[in-house]
């Protein structure tokens, strides 16, 4: 569930920069991607972590 949101939060946290920073669709869609991508992993090492401290 975190990794999921972290990949919604990095994609609009990279839209909008990409926006704000006045980039063609090509540019806003590549930082979405990649911003969507570095949230997501990590949201996943939290994740990992949450569970690992867990036991």
């Amino acid at each position: 569930m975190i990794v999921i949101f972290g990949a919604i939060l990095g994609a609009v946290t990279g839209a909008l920069l990409a926006r704000r920073r006045k980039g063609k669709l090509a540019d806003i869609l590549q930082y979405g991607f990649v911003y969507a991508l570095m949230f997501a992993l990590v949201g996943l090492f939290v994740t990992l972590i949450i569970h690992r401290n867990a036991l």
